[in-house]
């Protein structure tokens, strides 16, 4: 019973604009497009390990922003990692999380030119 109330809170705040409640289909249809977005985390989280030959004990993050700003994509992806010594490395991609391709990583030879200097703040990353 307790899963059913679940069920009719979530629907309750997933109303459409007319106040309709949002259909089966539609908020199973939200729930694909999030595991969608969690597997292409993963696939660039992955390329990335991978790329830098990082190790199991380096943290990776990847994410996805929005820009309203002209002449910038409406949506970019930021990978950050951090190496066993400490230091942060960062850089975007210029297309949605979903789109980057593994040929959208930076080569493996740029990696210290993507090191964040220990001190510096960046909020471009």
């Amino acid at each position: 019973m307790a899963a059913a109330g679940e069920w009719n809170r979530m629907q309750a705040r997933t109303r459409a604009g007319n106040g309709e409640r949002a259909s089966d289909a539609a908020m199973l249809a939200a729930l694909q497009r999030e595991s969608a977005w969690f597997e292409a985390r993963t696939r660039v989280k992955g390329w990335t390990r991978e790329r830098f030959g990082l190790g199991p004990g380096d943290l990776v993050e990847a994410g996805e922003a929005a820009s309203e700003l002209p002449g910038c994509p409406p949506r970019e992806t930021r990978v950050e990692f951090w190496t066993a010594g400490g230091a942060r490395h960062h850089f975007k991609v210029f297309k949605p999380l979903d789109a980057v391709t593994e040929d959208d990583i930076p080569p493996a030879w740029l990696r210290d030119a993507l090191a964040v200097p220990e001190g510096l703040e960046c909020d471009c990353c």
